[in-house]
């Protein structure tokens, strides 16, 4: 199993973005959380910031799209040229045709669910993602604490994907740091975004290495 570590620049310096992209070259991908003040309490960044920083990343982006009617505005973040683009199954109409169109578009299709939604009704989906991010706090904010209760959603999904044999990335993301990141590798996770963990260090590039190797001691076998 391929681990992978994508920073969130939710808790990057927002007037250095190009510097701190580069203070995370060494990372799999740059979390990119796209807010809208609908879905989200809170707001954050749009598309021409996120083209503009696709021109600029050293690493592919992961966006992560907490916004109302993803199924009109998603399409176009994959334009952008993103590695993966993530909606959120409660503001989509229709997941599936959604995912297909991100696919259609070059982009991995990554849905997202919070932790109080039920991961089953969505297994049939599977084969037609790419991504599922299972949301280990309140999706809004960073800097919240990690929810241990979404882990058994985690292992179910790791164990339906075994059982279809699929090829699907499990991502969590929220309060992802050295104390949290090996209990949801164990539970079958194998993308992981830190946001605080990594932007906070010293020096960011030390710490992806070292959470890659925390996760890599409990990854799910």
């Amino acid at each position: 199993m391929t681990l992978r570590i994508n920073p969130s620049i939710l808790a990057s310096d927002f007037a250095n973005l190009e510097a701190e992209l580069g203070r995370i070259a060494n990372a799999d991908m740059a979390h990119v959380d796209v807010m809208d003040n609908h879905f989200v309490p809170n707001l954050t960044l749009g598309l021409p910031i996120v083209a503009r920083l696709q021109e600029v990343s050293p690493i592919p982006l992961d966006v992560h799209l907490m916004i109302d009617d993803p199924d009109r505005w998603a399409p176009a973040y994959a334009e952008t040229g993103a590695a993966s683009v993530t909606f959120h199954a409660e503001a989509a109409a229709d997941p599936l045709a959604l995912a297909r169109a991100l696919r259609d578009r070059g982009a991995r299709a990554g849905m997202a669910i919070k932790p109080d939604t039920d991961a089953e009704q969505y297994f049939e989906l599977l084969p037609e993602l790419d991504m599922l991010l299972v949301m280990t706090v309140e999706p809004g904010f960073g800097g919240q604490s990690f929810i241990e209760s979404t882990m058994p959603k985690l292992r179910a999904l790791r164990t339906e994907a075994g059982r279809r044999d699929l090829d699907i990335w499990l991502q969590v993301d929220g309060g992802i740091n050295d104390d949290t990141i090996g209990i949801a590798a164990e539970a079958g996770a194998d993308v992981f975004v830190a946001g605080s963990s990594v932007f906070g260090a010293e020096v960011a590039a030390e710490q992806i290495e070292r959470l890659r190797a925390l996760a890599g001691e409990h990854a799910h076998s």
